[in-house]
């Protein structure tokens, strides 16, 4: 059964073992360009809460400002919803943000396939009309293909923000990182400094940071060229520096490693 918003989307198709936070990992940017599917048998039972609701200029309860996942399967969907923080339900939420979805699939078995062949392209489209699947899978076959994509100008931040009013810097490369992230670094006492991906060396260290991170993200790393010769720079000058997700691929092909998909 399809929910969310009608229509016909394409993405890679990975997957997420995680028995809650579903909102979160909708959120989380290193999900942008893939269709997401959740071993989890019952989702959305917790409904969803309110995005407007900002704690330190950042989402209180997700990782973003928006779905980033382009379609979503899961098993079983949970047409009610109960919890005492939820605004709307998760198929309000994709129709919402013009996501499509579907369920009464075997997500667990989906999975093995993926874990045995490899991630791959897929397609997943929500109508209310009788779906031609040849179409679909025409227009799949002539789709972008993910490892082709570049993701950050739709990931990363357009200028430098700070987050905290704390005495020392922490920067943070966005390739698109997520709130948790810049959470946590506050948390132990750190300004976060936020700044663009394809951001020097020179203007990373007008910050004078105690350490960088180069933060989770989509894609491919060498799509990032920019980011890898800052982080070959920070390597040279000896700067405190920790790569979550992508930025650990970046910083091994800054490192002279290749990076290839499991």
């Amino acid at each position: 059964m399809g929910f969310g918003y009608s229509g016909l989307t394409f993405g890679e198709i990975v997957f997420n073992t995680g028995m809650v936070g579903y909102t979160e990992t909708l959120t989380d940017p290193s999900y942008s360009g893939q269709i997401i599917t959740l071993t989890y048998p019952l989702v959305g039972n917790y409904g969803v809460p309110d995005p407007t609701v900002k704690m330190n200029g950042l989402s209180r309860f997700f990782e973003s400002d928006k779905i980033q996942v382009r379609g979503l399967v899961v098993h079983e969907l949970s047409l009610t919803a109960s919890h005492w923080n939820l605004t709307m339900t998760l198929d309000e939420w994709l129709y919402k943000e013009k996501i499509q979805g579907i369920s009464g699939i075997d997500t667990r078995e989906l999975t093995k396939k993926l874990r045995e062949s490899g991630v791959m392209m897929g397609a997943l489209a929500v109508s209310d009309n009788e779906i031609d699947e040849n179409d679909v899978k025409n227009k799949l076959k002539s789709a972008p293909n993910y490892n082709n994509e570049k993701f950050m100008n739709s990931v990363s931040t357009k200028q430098v923000t700070k987050f905290g009013n704390e005495s020392e810097n922490v920067v943070i490369i966005d390739t698109g990182t997520k709130n948790a992230i810049i959470r946590n670094i506050h948390d132990i006492g750190y300004n976060v400094v936020k700044v663009p991906w394809n951001t020097s060396i020179e203007e990373i260290l007008k910050h004078e940071p105690k350490g960088v991170v180069i933060s989770n993200g989509p894609g491919d790393p060498e799509n990032c060229p920019e980011t890898i010769s800052t982080a070959k720079s920070l390597i040279e000058k000896n700067i405190p520096t920790l790569g979550i997700c992508l930025g650990a691929q970046i910083l091994a092909a800054a490192g002279g490693a290749q990076t290839y998909k499991l």
